[in-house]
């Protein structure tokens, strides 16, 4: 065990998804420290794979490109949104955010990981999947930002590239589009391959 103790925590902040908390904590050698701590339900994000017929042989990803507040920008993504209903297990939410967002249903919806997406300042985790079988069912975009978002579909090695160059910056998509990449190997090879 670390020997870090979790002493007490006190709300600052209560919005609609996040809770933001001063917390205070013991070390090991006993000193006592505090810590601003977001608090959040989580989130989670999907890696939508579609054969296009590309040039170079791989299947494609649809991204969308989405104006964040935090940083003051649009930045392509990985469709995702933050679990937000009540009892909603994370596939569930991941399939609600995949038709909201860029109006597909899948077939296919399986796990690949769940990630810390900020250790230093959030309890926040984000369940990643990928998609296949996928079919238009007519988006439900919600709020402003998903209403003027656009949608990009893009071979996966182009993508993969652009995470590389630092083009694609985004975390959740980073790692997404790479463990899609192995997901698609081990299908290929059989290797590890899902039942």
């Amino acid at each position: 065990m670390s020997g870090f103790r979790h002493l007490d925590e006190h709300v600052t902040h209560q919005g609609y998804i996040w809770r933001v908390v001063v917390a205070e904590f013991e070390g090991p050698d006993g000193q006592r420290f505090r810590r601003d701590i977001v608090r959040s339900r989580g989130a989670v994000a999907v890696v939508p794979l579609v054969d296009v017929g590309s040039d170079v042989g791989a299947p494609a990803v649809i991204l969308v490109n989405q104006f964040r507040p935090a940083i003051g920008r649009e930045i392509v993504e990985i469709p995702a949104g933050m679990r937000d209903v009540d009892g909603e297990l994370p596939i569930d939410t991941a399939r609600r955010e995949l038709i909201e967002e860029i109006g597909y249903d899948a077939d296919v919806l399986e796990p690949l990981t769940m990630m810390h997406p900020s250790v230093g300042m959030t309890d926040s985790t984000t369940h990643l999947f990928v998609a296949t079988g996928l079919r238009f069912v007519g988006d439900d975009r919600q709020g402003p930002e998903e209403s003027a978002m656009t949608t990009t579909t893009i071979a996966l090695p182009v993508a993969l590239a652009r995470v590389a160059d630092g083009t694609i910056t985004d975390a959740k998509t980073a790692l997404g589009l790479l463990l899609a990449d192995r997901w698609l190997a081990r299908r290929a090879t059989g290797v590890g391959a899902p039942a």
